[in-house]
C-alpha cells in the first residue's frame, strides 16, 4: 500500500510526536500543587484491594493510550489516501447486435416513439452493434457508431411530429414506395429482410442477435393475389439457424397473423399495441430485459487498475474507536 499525499501524513505524525514531546516535558507543579496531603499513605498502598485497583487503572491507562494512538495513526493515514491495486475477475457481458425492423411509415407516431426510445437507448451502450431496417431499405447498416445511430434515430423520429422533410430526412427516403407487377411483400419477407442485416446472417455469431419489429402482422391486402417470397416456416428457420431473436410488437392485434408464432419459436417476446400504444416504452423494456442468451460460452476475465484504497486504515478506525468508547465506559465504572 502507498500514499497518494506523503506530506499530510509527515504533518501528522509530527504533529501526534510533538504533543507527545510537549506532554512530557511540560512541568507538572500546578497539578501537584492542588494535591491534598494525607496521612499513612503508606500503610493505603499496600493493601491488597489497593495494589489491584492500581494495577487495573494502569493496564486501562496503557490500552487507552494504545487504542488512541492506534486511532490517530489510522486517521493519519486515510487522509493521506493509500492506494493500491484492485483486482477484479468476471464474465464481461457478451457482445450483442441489435436489429430495428420497422413495417410502420416513418410520420407514424408509434414509429417516432419507437425511434426515440433507441436513440435515447444507443447513447448507453457499450459491445452492442445496432442497425435499421424499414419494409424496403436498409437505412441503419449494422454499426457501433453510437453517435451516429443516436443522431439519425432522432432526425428520423421527429418525421412523426413534423410530417414533413427535415434536413434532407423524408417520410420517402424512409421507405419509398415500390410498386411490382408479379410481387406483393409480406410480413416475413420484411423479417426476412431485416435478418440479412446481421453480418454473416447465414450462419450462427458469437454476438447475440436480437431483431425487434413493429408493425402489423398482415401488411398485404386482404384481395392480393400477387405472390410473396416467403413462408412463416422459413422465416423461423432462418431465424434458428442464424441464432437470431425475433421479438415482435403489432400495431393491431386483429392483424397479428404469424407474429406471435415466429416470435414463439425464435425465443422472442409478442407484444400487442392495439388500444395501449402508451405502453410502448414499458414493452420494449421487457425485451431488452431479456436478451437472447450467448452461443458460445465467455471466459472470465481478470482486470487490474490503480486507485485509491482506503478500506483497511478506516476499518481498523472504527475498530479502535469502539474498543474505546467500551474502555472508558468500563474506568468510569
Amino acid at each position: 500500500m502507498a500514499l497518494t499525499w506523503w506530506p499530510v501524513a509527515i504533518a501528522g505524525f509530527a504533529c501526534a510526536a510533538a504533543a507527545i514531546v510537549l506532554a512530557l516535558v511540560l512541568p507538572m507543579e500546578q497539578v501537584r500543587r492542588q494535591l491534598r496531603r494525607m496521612a499513612n499513605t503508606s500503610r493505603l498502598t499496600r493493601l491488597p484491594e489497593y495494589a489491584r485497583l492500581a494495577r487495573a487503572r494502569l493496564f486501562s491507562m496503557l490500552i487507552a493510550v494504545a487504542l488512541i494512538a492506534v486511532l490517530l495513526g489510522t486517521a493519519v493515514v486515510a487522509s493521506a489516501r493509500p492506494n493500491g491495486w484492485w483486482w477484479s475477475s468476471a464474465v464481461p457481458d457478451p457482445p450483442e447486435d441489435i436489429m430495428l425492423c420497422v413495417g410502420e411509415p416513418a410520420d407514424e407516431p408509434v414509429t417516432g416513439e419507437f425511434l426515440t426510445y433507441f436513440a435515447n437507448e444507443a447513447r448507453t451502450y457499450g459491445t452492442e452493434r445496432i442497425g435499421l431496417t424499414s419494409a424496403n431499405r436498409r437505412v441503419i447498416p449494422m454499426t457501433r457508431d453510437y453517435q451516429y445511430v443516436a443522431g439519425r434515430l432522432g432526425d428520423l423520429s421527429r418525421l412523426s411530429r413534423d410530417r414533413g422533410d427535415d434536413g434532407g430526412v423524408s417520410p420517402a427516403s424512409f421507405s419509398p414506395e415500390v410498386s411490382y407487377v408479379d410481387y406483393a411483400s409480406s410480413v416475413e419477407d420484411v423479417l426476412a429482410l431485416c435478418m440479412t442485416g446481421f453480418p454473416t446472417f447465414e450462419s450462427t455469431s458469437s454476438h447475440r442477435r436480437s431483431l425487434i419489429y413493429l408493425g402489423s402482422g398482415q401488411l398485404r391486402a386482404p384481395e392480393e393475389t400477387r405472390p410473396s417470397l416467403l413462408t412463416a416456416e422459413q422465416v423461423s428457420a432462418m431465424a434458428s439457424k442464424a441464432g437470431i431473436q425475433i421479438n415482435a410488437l403489432s400495431t393491431s392485434s386483429r392483424n397479428a397473423g404469424v407474429l406471435p408464432t415466429i416470435a414463439k419459436s425464435s425465443g422472442g417476446q409478442y407484444f400487442s399495441l392495439e388500444n395501449r400504444q402508451d405502453q410502448l416504452t414499458g414493452d420494449l423494456d421487457a425485451i431488452r430485459s431479456n436478451p437472447p442468451a450467448a452461443t458460445e460460452p465467455i471466459e472470465e476475465t481478470a482486470t487490474s487498475w490503480f486507485g485509491d484504497a482506503p478500506a483497511v486504515p478506516l476499518a481498523v478506525a472504527v475498530v479502535a474507536s469502539m474498543l474505546l468508547c467500551l474502555s472508558l465506559m468500563v474506568l468510569r465504572r
